[in-house]
């Protein structure tokens, strides 16, 4: 199990508080995996996010920059598998 730093700490907050709510709202689902010693953030996309084509713009144009804005040391998030 991964120690939780306090970066990993902050991203799971903000996933919890500010984005989760909206992915669950279109029937989709989001868990914070990991975030490494670079700054970037490991997460599962599920739900009715799994395979949809508009996954990746969710991704990077929205949770991405949200974590980038309130989180100090995150550079960039990825889909982990």
């Amino acid at each position: 199990m991964e120690e939780k730093t306090p970066i990993y700490e902050n991203v799971e907050k903000i996933i919890q508080k500010d984005i989760k709510p909206f992915i669950e709202a279109d029937g989709g689902f989001i868990e914070l995996d990991s975030v490494d010693g670079d700054g970037i953030v490991y997460v599962k996309l599920g739900g009715a996010c799994a395979g949809c084509a508009g996954a990746t713009m969710t991704l990077k144009m929205g949770v991405e920059r949200i974590l980038k804005a309130k989180v100090k040391g995150v550079k960039e998030v990825r889909l982990a598998y």
